[in-house]
């Protein structure tokens, strides 16, 4: 394995405790189980990102490298979370990838507009959700040179 894991965090904002499940074992696949951490709405998303309530310890929430996020989620959807994230100044390099399972061309579009990163529809299957994950792994921890705090 080469050094993707070492030192990344990814961070999870999906209501859906199976995706969650089935994310942290694609994870676990692609040796990148441990870097993962999961919040359930936007709220919770963002206040891991600004350290509030539960997450105020900065080891409760270490700073991601990248967010992986659902758009349909109860209290704050996945467009409003982007929208905040990306005209925060502390925030807005962060790269967002949307994984939801919107097909929809106005949420394609809108949330490139508002900065997403790349825009996966969820896959169908575990096998092809390893894929993906492997892909995304690759891609961004061992191909894309990503900014630090």
């Amino acid at each position: 394995m080469d050094q993707r894991g070492k030192g990344i965090t990814i961070l999870m904002a999906d209501d859906d405790e199976d995706d969650r499940m089935m994310t942290k074992e694609a994870l676990e696949e692609a040796q990148l189980g441990d870097v993962i951490h999961f919040v359930e709405d936007g709220e919770d998303l963002m206040d891991y990102l600004l350290r509030r309530g539960a997450y105020a310890a900065a080891t409760d929430s270490p700073r991601p490298d990248l967010i992986l996020l659902d758009l349909n989620m109860p209290k704050k959807d996945g467009r409003e979370a982007l929208k905040e994230i990306k005209s925060h100044p502390a925030l807005r390099r962060i790269p967002i990838v949307v994984l939801t399972t919107s097909k929809a061309e106005e949420d394609i579009y809108r949330t490139y507009d508002l900065g997403a990163s790349s825009y996966i529809t969820k896959p169908a299957s575990f096998a092809e959700l390893i894929r993906v994950v492997e892909t995304l792994a690759n891609y961004w921890f061992e191909i894309v040179k990503l900014p630090k705090e």
